[in-house]
């Protein structure tokens, strides 16, 4: 695929039969800006946008915003983020607050209300082969997604 014409197409091409049978397609790209993730803009409407409350993962916000200007300028015009969601959120530290506060600075009502907080079960359930939701149904992970699906629910409803 690295070598065709179009191949930043390549995923909104193969989307494009089934798209009428669905409400929402998710597409779970890696955390890299690499052709797999370009594809995945080009096929999208919105992007939600999973930010580790830490400095690094933060610093990459820019680099994103940056592609999504070039993905919005040549192959998506209609590309926009629709929303931040901070991710393993520790908030016994200080760091995670700065960090939420940083988000919300930046990208005002963007940053999602929701907080996937770091825990031990969040991170054993795909070492289990399962979603969070599915291997603990009743935790905190499980929780803040069901309550992210909801603002994504009533974003989409407006």
């Amino acid at each position: 695929m690295s070598t065709m014409i179009g191949r930043e197409r390549s995923l909104q091409k193969a989307l494009s039969d089934v798209l009428p049978d669905y409400d929402f397609v998710f597409i779970d790209t890696p955390p890299s800006l690499g052709l797999l993730t370009i594809n995945a803009l080009t096929a999208a409407n919105k992007v939600i946008v999973p930010v580790q409350c830490e400095y690094l993962s933060m610093r990459g916000l820019v680099q994103l915003q940056n592609t999504l200007a070039m993905i919005r300028e040549h192959l998506n015009p209609d590309v926009e983020i629709e929303g931040i969601l901070p991710t393993l959120v520790d908030t016994r530290t200080l760091h995670a607050k700065e960090a939420i506060e940083l988000l919300e600075e930046n990208f005002g009502d963007r940053v999602f209300a929701s907080r996937i907080r770091k825990t031990v079960r969040f991170a054993e359930a795909p070492v289990k082969g399962m979603s969070v939701l599915k291997y603990d149904p009743d935790g905190l992970a499980a929780h803040a997604y069901r309550q992210l699906a909801k603002e994504v629910l009533s974003n989409a409803s407006r």
